[in-house]
């Protein structure tokens, strides 16, 4: 069985997307698990209307990890809120993953926006998340697969990291088993965070950041000033 584990806070806007497109997929052995970090909308009655398990999170790490604890299935994918599967989505990434023999995966995204901005910058962090892939593994939150023994023996998402868990995450996964990009399907991701806090502001915050945890290592403080919410 496939657990799908999604951390949420107040999102109401764009949950029901993901689940309706995760309801449409040809693959149907599978869960839900919403993980909620105390959310004053509508984001549990829909999950609970959608047939969600739903379970108390926190930050995304936290919601993470609490929603593995009570998953059933040998492998996790854990999206985010504001993400819309594609067609296949979830029966191609997994025969891929299994034939592979992967123990950590990620994919490629695609911007909910047609910003020419926007896609550039989509496919640039693709070019070097793929570059990244033979020397400094990465993975991107809004699509990480993986085996559930992999995920119990690293002991999950590292709580105390402010930023780029994700990233860690696959570092660390990448030390016990095989990484790698899925290639078949992408994964459609929101630009809101880019919208609200401005492209070229977010952009290079993501970058310093980026570069910060290559030379230094863990973020465990907010010294970018990054927003440690699920509405970015």
């Amino acid at each position: 069985m496939l657990s799908i584990i999604v951390p949420t806070k107040n999102e109401e806007h764009y949950l029901p997307r993901l689940l309706d497109s995760i309801k449409k997929q040809n693959y149907k052995n599978y869960e839900v698990i919403v993980s909620d970090f105390e959310s004053r909308d509508k984001t549990r009655k829909i999950a609970k209307r959608y047939g969600c398990k739903v379970v108390k999170g926190g930050l995304p790490s936290v919601g993470r990890n609490n929603g593995a604890k009570r998953a059933k299935g040998d492998l996790f994918l854990f999206l985010d809120a504001d993400t819309v599967l594609l067609k296949n989505f979830l029966k191609d990434s997994i025969i891929e993953f299994k034939r592979r023999k992967l123990g950590i995966a990620t994919c490629f995204q695609i911007p909910d926006s047609n910003n020419v901005i926007d896609k550039i910058y989509f496919e640039v962090a693709d070019f070097f998340l793929l570059l990244g892939s033979f020397f400094y593994p990465g993975a991107y939150g809004s699509c990480i697969f993986t085996r559930k023994d992999v995920f119990n023996e690293i002991k999950g998402f590292d709580q105390e990291i402010k930023l780029f868990e994700d990233h860690d995450y696959a570092i660390r996964a990448s030390k016990i088993s095989k990484y790698g990009i899925l290639k078949k399907r992408k994964i459609i991701v929101a630009v809101r965070r880019y919208i609200k806090f401005g492209r070229t502001r977010t952009i290079l915050k993501n970058l310093v950041a980026g570069l910060y945890m290559a030379f230094f290592g863990k973020i465990k403080d907010n010294r970018f000033g990054y927003k440690l919410d699920y509405n970015k």
